[in-house]
């Protein structure tokens, strides 16, 4: 228990403080779980562009 009592003001930014935390970790669990659904679909994949090139890792770049 506090000596002094707590200003109004204190309680309501509290409580501001908290509504707020939740509504980031709200989003953060959004954030999270739609990750770990895309990347447990295995269509996480970068898929390639019309202008981009396909590179084989697996060569040389001058086909050896």
């Amino acid at each position: 228990m506090a000596i002094t009592k707590e200003h109004e003001l204190h309680k309501r930014r509290r409580s501001r403080n908290v509504g707020l935390g939740l509504t980031l970790g709200a989003f953060i669990a959004i954030v999270f779980g739609m990750t770990m659904v895309k990347v447990s679909s295995g269509d996480f994949a970068m898929r390639p562009t019309e202008n981009s090139t396909v590179i084989d890792s697996g060569g040389s770049a001058d086909g050896d």
